[in-house]
């Protein structure tokens, strides 16, 4: 089962519909149905390669040689899928972002409302929680700064009594070895091989969480995944009467209300079956972008006004939570993205975290490098903390796309760890292991 392409893409082809006022609705539909097959048979192609660095350099020399505006929209998204897997997080959001624009449904902005005042998600949302059974996050699938609040919000919630966590595309067949191993492997599901999707699994299961599976099978119609996903959801509960479940999806099927599609979203599905409310947690919208127009309008006055340093929601002066849209309990807003030597400062996913410095002479002249750190404990097949590609020859730029992920000036990059002891590793292109060393992270300060 390859599932990967169809997430996600529903949201994209809305945004493709938008750029087809110059041309035939049905050619440019042509166009996409076209620009699907092609990508997934390049990604196809690349998953024949052992080094994941090899495979990123097949799905980027492709890009770069189609100039075709639906394939470019398309892989795009792949691309940018795979950026996140090698840790090149700042060109992940320049291959693909989608803008945030006001609707004439959205609620007032907060700042516009007396007595609404900003307080830390990380704090509230669990407390929240407190009341409800069944916790709703949500994720751009190719922005992984929206997975680091649910990292932070795991033990809140497991100290709130929640011990089951439901994650989108975990292959069922890995289930009981996950929970064996307590990490994640690139054969446990298609986000897993980016590094802090993996910390997000790797953390509720240190916490005590059962990680289970609720994907649909194959590749369903989109209301057909979306009502196969909530009977998933709504027979973890129905099996274990004493779980409180969190679950981590995609984009708008968290939404309880509102138009979908053109069908019922996944929460109104597990609602409809279960007859139980979910807390649903919205973080996909309030986000920064590279290009600042893309933001949505209410972001930027946020951001100018609050200044704030840690994902924040507002409340009003009776502790109702605010939210930008129907169909979601509360929106986060998360803070301005920063970046230090070419890697986003959220990494340090709000506190848990250190930069760790690693220079180049870890790669032994061989370049494009992938350096990363596991885990003391783990095997070799684990998805690391953290992972990023050193390569200082500007000749490996296609198209303006990059290899590097670090400084190239100065041969230097920072992974961001947890205080703890790791295997640092440095491999070449095809994957061939260069070096392997013990390391100890201590709090390094700012």
């Amino acid at each position: 089962m390859h599932i990967a392409p169809m997430i996600g893409l529903a949201t994209l082809l809305l945004a493709m519909v938008q750029a087809a006022a110059a041309q035939s609705r049905s050619a440019w539909y042509e166009q996409q149905l076209d620009a699907m097959s092609k990508s997934d048979a390049i990604m196809k192609r690349a998953g024949q390669y052992k080094g994941l660095l090899t495979q990123y350099q097949v799905m980027r020399r492709a890009y770069a040689t189609d100039s075709e505006p639906a394939f470019r929209m398309i892989f795009g998204q792949y691309l940018s899928w795979y950026q996140t897997f090698i840790g090149d997080y700042k060109d992940a959001e320049t291959s693909f972002s989608i803008p945030q624009r006001a609707k004439g449904d959205d609620a007032p902005s907060p700042l516009a409302i007396p007595g609404e005042h900003p307080v830390q998600a990380i704090t509230y949302i669990p407390q929240l929680a407190k009341n409800y059974r069944v916790v709703f996050l949500n994720e751009a699938h190719n922005i992984a700064l929206t997975r680091t609040l649910t990292v932070r919000l795991l033990q809140g919630l497991r100290e709130e009594g929640f011990n089951t966590f439901a994650v989108e595309t975990l292959d069922r067949r890995d289930v009981t070895a996950l929970a064996r191993r307590g990490y994640a492997t690139a054969a446990s599901g298609y986000y897993f091989r980016e590094p802090i999707y993996a910390e997000m699994v790797r953390t509720a299961l240190t916490l005590g969480y059962k990680v289970v599976a609720y994907e649909a099978d194959g590749d369903r119609s989109v209301d057909a995944r979306e009502a196969q996903q909530a009977e998933n959801l709504w027979k973890i509960l129905k099996d274990d009467p004493a779980a409180r479940l969190v679950v981590n999806a995609g984009y708008e099927h968290i939404q309880k209300l509102g138009k979908f599609l053109g069908v019922q979203s996944m929460a109104e599905h597990f609602i409809k079956d279960s007859g139980i409310v979910p807390l649903s947690v919205e973080q996909t919208i309030l986000i920064p972008h590279r290009d600042r127009s893309m933001d949505h309008p209410d972001y930027d006055a946020i951001i100018n006004a609050v200044h704030p340093a840690q994902p924040i929601v507002f409340l009003d002066k009776h502790g109702k939570p605010w939210s930008l849209r129907a169909g979601y309990d509360v929106s986060v807003i998360f803070p301005e993205e920063h970046f230090r030597m070419g890697r986003p400062t959220w990494l340090r996913l709000w506190g848990l975290r250190v930069p760790y410095p690693v220079y180049g002479r870890i790669c032994q002249g061989h370049y494009p490098c992938m350096v990363g750190a596991r885990y003391d404990g783990e095997r070799d097949d684990a998805i690391p903390a953290d992972r990023m590609v050193l390569d200082p020859v500007s000749e490996t730029t296609i198209d303006g796309i990059q290899v590097t992920s670090g400084e190239t000036s100065t041969l230097m990059g920072e992974l961001y760890l947890r205080p703890g002891r790791y295997f640092l590793f440095a491999r070449d292109q095809n994957g061939a292991l260069l070096t392997r060393q013990a390391i100890s992270v201590r709090h390094l300060g700012p």
